[in-house]
Order: structure tokens, then sequence, then C-alpha cells
């Protein structure tokens, strides 16, 4: 195989990382930049990327000097980012994430992707844990740090390159660009307004599903319940007829028991949302031709995501909780497991854009309206923003407003440090504090800095 030399506009994001990881654990070289790195935010990740022997530069253009280099951006880069300007001047080639990820997917032997508007990581951790406790040595492209496969070498393991036949990712339907993947199987956790229209998602995801050899489709979401079935493995937890069907539900704290087919499953990770993801993770697992039982049994020892109702900590009676909730599906899934058990929850959240704020605003403030409890209370800071020209008409005030029209207890702070005295300030022993958002490292700093209030 010819060595290349990429060069990822963006290195430390969420689905830049992995797949950076990725191409370097394939022999190529690697380097890249990131606006993170020059704002100082989230230092350990980049001084874990420079130990893997990727070299780092400010994003000025100063790593672009050669024409060999092959510059990678998301399609969020605009033109005039001093990296996409160096391309242009010494006549880099230029490659969006998403056509390097489905190159290297649909070169290999066995496809398996993994999309939705929730669930996606998860899943894909799963399926990704199943298939290496099986022994199959599978190369995994997540969004988030699988913990199983976290050590003090690699702190932040959202990648997994492996000889084996299976590249197991997530696919994207924000940009788009799902639709240049072939899957051998194309799982389908389930369609929900997110960042696209309800049309648009119905088409991406019935081309997806269509062109894949198997599609594993969840029976309990109404909109994927209506796609054929010709080609599909299907699943449910609510006792719609499927291939694979959840029975005897037992929810914990830390974890959820269920049977599968009559096959015993115990999950480290909680929630009936998990059930549901863990059945399509089976699925995947039974299509690829997997012994069922064996993959029950692995999936128990799966240990979740970063950042997915991950517990931050304990001070003075109160539990604070780091989740990556950021659209109403999310939201609602952490919301109904965490009330599954008493307390009452104090939430923060900060919306992950401007773009999508305005883009689901409404569901937004019906989640919360229908998941907040009388007694729990919401904040909300401004939207992330680091920069660009998006509209910045609707913002976090205009959500807080309608919530608290419905009746919710909600409150506007712009300012996130401010909105951090002010939890910890309501906070009451036997409280939960919960913190989501998504696209921005530093909310699991926010979350261990409020711990560290409630400690003192």
């Amino acid at each position: 195989m010819a060595k290349r030399d990429y060069f990822f506009c963006g290195i430390g994001g969420s689905g830049m990382m992995p797949l950076a990881l990725i191409v370097a654990g394939q022999g190529h070289r690697v380097a890249g930049s990131d606006r993170s790195l020059d704002q100082g935010r989230t230092a350990p990740k980049f001084e874990w990327l420079r130990s893997k022997g990727i070299a780092l530069f400010p994003q000025d253009g100063s790593g672009i000097t050669r024409a060999e280099q092959i510059v990678v951006a998301s399609t969020a880069v605009e033109e005039t980012v001093p990296d996409i300007v160096a391309a242009h001047r010494v006549g880099a080639a230029r490659l969006r994430r998403a056509d390097l990820l489905a190159a290297l997917f649909n070169a290999s032997q066995m496809g398996i992707a993994v999309g939705g508007t929730s669930g996606k990581s998860t899943v894909t951790g799963m399926i990704g844990w199943i298939f290496h406790a099986l022994g199959q040595d599978p190369t995994v492209m997540n969004g988030a740090v699988m913990k199983n496969f976290a050590t003090p070498d690699a702190p932040f393991a959202s990648a997994l390159v492996g000889n084996g036949p299976a590249f197991i990712s997530e696919v994207d339907e924000s940009d788009g660009s799902i639709a240049l993947y072939t899957p051998d199987i194309a799982v389908l956790n389930n369609i929900a307004l997110d960042h696209k229209s309800m049309d648009e998602l119905r088409t991406l995801f019935g081309n997806f599903t269509r062109q894949a050899r198997i599609a594993v489709l969840n029976l309990d979401n109404p909109e994927v319940a209506r796609f054929p079935r010709d080609n599909a493995r299907t699943y449910s937890i609510t006792g719609q007829m499927a291939d694979l069907m959840a029975a005897d539900i037992v929810e914990r704290p830390n974890g959820v028991d269920f049977t599968v087919n009559g096959t015993p499953v115990s999950l480290q990770v909680p929630g009936r949302h998990n059930v549901s993801n863990a059945l399509a993770a089976l699925a995947a697992a039974d299509a690829a031709g997997l012994d069922l039982a064996q993959a029950a049994r692995a999936l128990g020892g799966f240990m979740g995501l970063r950042r997915r109702m991950e517990i931050a900590g304990t001070a003075g009676g109160v539990t604070v909780i780091d989740d990556f909730g950021h659209n109403p599906d999310k939201i609602s899934a952490t919301l109904s497991a965490l009330h599954a058990f008493p307390g009452r929850l104090l939430l923060f959240f900060q919306p992950h854009g401007y773009g999508p704020l305005k883009q689901m605003g409404h569901e937004l403030v019906r989640t919360f309206a229908q998941h907040m409890r009388a007694e729990d209370q919401l904040i909300l800071c401004d939207p992330v923003y680091f920069g660009g020209t998006v509209d910045r008409s609707v913002g976090s005030a205009e959500l807080v407003a309608d919530i608290a029209a419905m009746g919710r207890q909600a409150a506007h702070i712009p300012d996130r440090a401010e909105c951090g005295d002010r939890l910890a300030a309501l906070a009451q022993a036997g409280d939960r504090i919960v913190i989501m958002g998504a696209r921005d490292d530093t909310l699991s700093a926010f979350a261990a800095d409020i711990l560290a209030k409630l400690g003192r």
C-alpha cells in the first residue's frame, strides 16, 4: 500500500480524530491543526495525539507546504480558513472527511454502518466490543471514547484499528454523507428531527437501508417501522413482532437486565434506551454470522462511552452526571432513565450551535416540558459559538421563555461559569446535576469543576 501524506484540518473533532488515528494506524503519514489547540482548550487530547507521532500545527496554514499533502476537512470548514487557503496556494488536494471515511469503509470486506438520529455512537461501541470480545479483530470508527478500549496509554480511544474483515462505523446524516456508504449491514436506530427535515431524513435513511445486504431496523420507531423489510433483521423492546425481542426488563441505577429471545443479558449501562441499543448491536452481530448467545454474553462486558450518562462523581450527597444529550431523542432518553429512580434533577443544557437550536427549538421545548418534573430545574447558557457566519437570531433566551411558559422551572444565564455557580448553590443532598451538550470537549471539565465546588 502506498503511503500517503494526510493533513487533518480540525483534527481534534469527534469525527476527525478517530479517522486520523485509523489512517495513521494503517501506516500513512498524518499531521493536523485545530482551532481548539490554538485557543488552549483540551490540551491533554492534543498531547496524546503528539505522542502517537502526529505532528500538530497552528491553524494558520503553516502545516500545509507541499502539493503532495491531502488536506482533510469537514464540510463545515469555510474556504477562508487559513489551512484551506494554503491548500489552494500550494496545489494540495482537498478531501472531505466523509469521503475519506467512506473510501476506507467501502474497501473493507464487511462494512457495518450504524445510522439514526440517536444512539449511533453507543450502538457502534457495542458492536465493536462484541466483535472484539469474540476474537474478530475489527476496525471501529466512533464519535465517542469507548471505555472498553481506553487505557492510560490510549485515553481517547474513539477508534480501534484491527486486521479482521469488519469495519464498524457510525455514519452521519447531518451533512448528507450517509449516501456515500455501501454497507454490508446497515443499522438504523431511529429517525427523528435533528439537523434536517423529516422528508430529507426519510429519503437519506431509505436509500441507506436499501443498498445494504441486510438492514437492521428498529420497529419501535414509527418512521423506521414503515421501511420495507425484505432484507431486514428487526428488533423491538415494546412487544412488536420482530426477529429480536426484549422481555423481562429490569432497570438498575447503573445498568439494566433483560432477555432477548430467551437469552439473558445484563448491561452495565442504564436505561431502557440502552436495551434498544443492545438489540440493535445483537441484531448486527447476528446478521454478520456471530452466535447470538455468545454475543449476548459479551455485551455484558460493555462499559459504555464517555459522556453518555457518565457519572463524574458524588459530593455532599449530590451526583454530577456528564451527558451528550443535545437533541430531543437523546435528552428524552436521558431524562427517562434518570427519572426511573427518585431524586430531583438540576439540568444544565448548552445548545450545540445556533443553527441546530433554530432547527429543533420547538421539539426541544416540548421534550423538556414533557420529561421534566415539577421540582426539576433547567439552566441554559448561550449556544456554542466558535466563530463563522451562522445566523444568531434565535438563542437560549427564547428556548427558556417557551419552556417556562409550559410550567417548568427554567432560567437563561448567558455565562457558563455563572451557570455552574448557580447549580452548585441550588444543589441539596439527593439531587443529581446533569450536564448536557455536544461539540464541546470542555463540558467534562465543567462537570468536574461543579463537582469540586460541591466538595468544598
